[in-house]
């Protein structure tokens, strides 16, 4: 029977990373992986999503090249080579993936792994058993089957049918208003389709900043895409290909006939059928329960990433794969702060936020100042033609200390980096304002909202 250090069962972004980790501190490692290595997240999820945004940003630009002073007649938009495109960038990753694995010395199995007990995974498809002092859970989590919303992989789908798709439905409805829900509005609407979101929460994306919500709302109104929120979705009534939703809101029901509704909503961890009982691991609400360190109930069984229902982000899960091996290593690593951990979200425009919500502060007892910068007020924003959303950060107002930061504009997932930094080192909205950006940047929208807080911006 083959021993090692460290096995985990899974390998999407958590799950790889933990086992990279643990090769690198000179453990033996192994991962087991039922599917492909990098789970959902790089094979059905965050990567081709992200590819295929692409596509659609290009697609705008095109539908848009005249006020660039650039004719364009006769295109055509073939999504099914946007798809082909997405699915290069998978395996381009996923080769990646197995390459760092074996360079940092991870024995990969690839089979359903269960545990049979708390030091010893068996792997079904090849009916092997391996040997382990430590066991980390990397299961991942997938979208739960509502009553009112079954399922049939044809008709009502999940974000993982609707990549696959070739052609873009040319009605459809979509239930969630989250990340995934915007994402796919964008992606489809940019190819022609009619779009319906419907959002139980009064505003789309309703986790963020209720001014990152209304200006993503306006919008998806200008782009066409219809969102009916404080709604939800009564039933589907499918006949052949076609679709009928019957929708109850605030203000009034509706019928909607669709081609496709896609189910953005509803989650659990992926804990069946892998020997969590028979071992004594505790779980709630479907997902696995674990400590700040990922321990679970069983002290050499560690979970991460979603099957743990904390955040469900592939960078979370990473940086808690990241954790529970420096401390089976006994490195005692920094504990994770759950509420900074950035958020994005790849619609257009971009989405990006960290840390406390304008309310949220306020309902913590905190005396806020709040500073904000609009993108039309922004060169660069302006040389690129995308103008739409504003920078707002949000401020303690007794000592500066950054408390949150929610962004709506052009590439604006990409200047979590800097502020996630400044929160880092404590750093106060003073001197946020103070450091030199360089000219023209989108990033010089954080100095100004930064400065904004006191009364300081110069550019608005």
């Amino acid at each position: 029977m083959e021993e090692y250090d460290v096995i985990v069962i899974g390998s999407g972004p958590g799950g790889y990373v933990a086992a990279i980790r643990a090769g690198q501190l000179g453990m033996k490692a192994a991962v087991v992986e039922r599917s492909e290595l990098g789970g959902v997240c790089l094979n059905w999820g965050c990567i081709p999503s992200k590819a295929l945004l692409k596509n659609a940003e290009v697609l705008s630009y095109v539908q848009h090249a005249g006020e660039y002073g650039i004719d364009i007649d006769n295109y055509d938009a073939d999504f099914g080579k946007a798809i082909d495109r997405s699915r290069k960038v998978v395996k381009k990753l996923t080769d990646g993936i197995g390459f760092l694995l074996k360079k940092n010395n991870v024995d990969v199995f690839e089979g359903f792994g269960t545990l049979i007990s708390p030091n010893q995974v068996q792997i079904e498809r090849i009916n092997k058993t391996l040997q382990t002092k430590n066991v980390i859970i990397a299961t991942g989590a997938r979208f739960r089957d509502l009553p009112n919303l079954p399922f049939d992989g044809r008709t009502v789908i999940t974000s993982r049918e609707a990549l696959e798709l070739r052609e873009v439905p040319e009605k459809v409805v979509i239930v969630g208003g989250g990340a995934t829900g915007a994402e796919f509005a964008y992606l489809w609407s940019k190819y022609g389709a009619e779009v319906t979101i419907v959002e139980l929460m009064p505003h789309l994306v309703p986790n963020e900043d209720v001014e990152i919500s209304q200006a993503l709302e306006r919008s998806f109104r200008r782009q066409g895409i219809k969102a009916v929120t404080g709604a939800k979705v009564d039933s589907v009534q499918i006949s052949g290909s076609k679709a009928k939703v019957t929708i109850s809101s605030e203000k009034e029901p509706l019928e909607v006939e669709c081609d496709k509704v896609l189910v953005a909503v509803g989650n659990q961890g992926n804990i069946e059928n892998i020997g969590l009982e028979k071992v004594g691991v505790e779980t709630e609400r479907n997902y696995v329960s674990v400590n700040e360190v990922l321990q679970t109930s069983v002290g050499n069984i560690y979970a991460i990433g979603d099957v743990t229902g904390k955040m469900l982000l592939a960078h979370v899960a990473s940086a808690q794969g990241v954790t529970a091996v420096e401390h089976i290593a006994g490195l005692n690593p920094p504990l994770l702060d759950y509420d900074l951990m950035p958020r994005a979200t790849y619609c257009k425009p971009q989405i990006a936020s960290f840390g406390l919500t304008e309310a949220q502060a306020k309902e913590q007892g905190h005396d806020v100042k709040i500073g904000k910068f609009p993108m039309v007020a922004s060169g660069k924003a302006l040389a690129l033609g995308d103008t739409e959303g504003l920078v707002k950060v949000v401020v303690d107002a007794e000592i500066g200390d950054i408390l949150g930061a929610h962004m709506i504009g052009s590439e604006v997932t990409e200047l979590l980096g800097e502020l996630g930094m400044a929160r880092l080192l404590e750093s106060t909205n003073k001197e946020l304002g103070w450091l030199v950006h360089p000219h023209p940047t989108i990033s010089e929208t954080i100095k100004e909202a930064a400065l904004a807080a006191d009364g300081e911006a110069v550019h608005v």
